[in-house]
């Protein structure tokens, strides 16, 4: 690093989008709702918004979140912090829960979803009423509750069977799953919604998101967790088609930022969008294996095994890369972690928290 070069410092010195909003927040108190709250992402959001100081409802039906989540979360923030957070345990299928939720918020993080392709193959009923009737309740409770901002999980699922690389905003195809089809829904209502009633909606495209509270247990495990689980306790690794499929990882705290700069932007272009929310890599699935065992491997857990390779799984695209340029552009996303950067700091979490890995 050149820090003679004063116009070199000046530039590297400057402070992100995220970081001028962290600031802002710590002396500025707002309202925020959290739904899924106590799930994987919405703990996560939970975490960041109570260190800096937010006052937070948190909304879930625990169908797939944990107290657990929400006991660490406390246990990892000040008692004068954990008073700012209410609460409420409900449903979003039901919109008096949803109303009551969003009473006195100014911003929606909406996360709450019923996830995965192979649960949706199983029983596209359920997932079909939880993503689609209950963003649905959400929307209309947000609308009538005159919120500032209603930011919600999207999915990279939506680009179906669209071919290009690296998977760009305005070019989808068709839906490969019940899952897909739900949050391709999602959209179209957010976009409705800020049409017909002036809602200010942002989509997340989330690509593969992973980290620390992501349940590693369950048929619908997401692989990263699942693996990570399998490894540590000894269980064989199982790996769908030939490992040469590929994602586009995305570490939990990329994943927040996204949030709460699309939820706080006061830019006009910027609003009533959607963004992918990714790190713009692409990883096999082979490669990822490797840098799990490894990772494990320097934590001390024995994991010098070799991965079970099955068929590929119904409904699963073979290749996805996210281009992260318009969220670069118009909410100043940054992504603070790689894959590379990502896979210890979420592997010293399983490490550490393995009692975890029975339910």
């Amino acid at each position: 690093m050149n820090i003679e070069n004063p116009k070199f410092a000046d530039v590297v010195a400057q402070p992100s989008a995220y970081e001028r909003l962290q600031a802002s927040l710590k002396s500025e108190q707002h309202t925020w709702l959290v739904t899924g709250v106590a799930g994987f992402i919405g703990s996560n959001l939970l975490e960041t918004l109570l260190t800096l100081n937010q006052r937070i409802v948190g909304l879930d039906n625990f169908a797939t979140g944990y107290q657990r989540n929400l006991d660490e979360v406390q246990s990892l923030v000040t008692p004068e912090q954990w008073k700012n957070f209410t609460f409420m345990q409900g449903d979003i299928r039901n919109l008096d829960d949803c109303r009551q939720a969003c009473e006195g918020v100014e911003f929606v993080l909406h996360q709450a979803a019923l996830g995965s392709v192979p649960r949706s193959l199983a029983d596209p009923i359920t997932s079909n009423a939880v993503n689609i009737g209950g963003h649905l309740n959400m929307l209309v409770a947000a609308r009538d509750a005159k919120v500032s901002s209603f930011t919600y999980a999207a999915s990279s699922s939506t680009y179906g069977d669209h071919p290009a690389l690296p998977k760009v905003e305005d070019r989808i195809g068709k839906p490969l799953s019940p899952y897909a089809v739900t949050k391709y829904v999602n959209e179209l209502y957010a976009d409705v919604f800020a049409g017909s009633y002036g809602l200010h909606a942002i989509g997340l495209r989330y690509f593969n998101a992973f980290g620390r509270r992501q349940n590693p247990n369950g048929a619908y495990a997401a692989v990263i967790p699942k693996w990570a689980g399998s490894l540590l306790k000894g269980e064989p690794v199982f790996i769908n088609g030939d490992g040469e499929t590929s994602r586009d990882f995305c570490y939990i705290d990329n994943a927040v930022q996204a949030n709460l700069l699309a939820a706080t932007t006061v830019e006009i272009d910027a609003k009533n969008q959607v963004y992918n929310v990714a790190v713009s890599g692409r990883t096999t699935l082979n490669r990822l294996f490797d840098l799990l065992r490894n990772s494990l491997l320097a934590h001390g857990v024995p994991a010098d095994v070799q991965p079970v390779y099955r068929d590929f799984r119904a409904g699963d695209v073979r290749h996805s890369q996210a281009d992260i340029d318009k969220a670069r552009r118009l909410l100043g996303y940054k992504p603070t972690h790689t894959l590379a950067e990502g896979i210890p700091a979420a592997v010293a979490w399983y490490a550490s928290h393995q009692d975890w890995l029975i339910e």
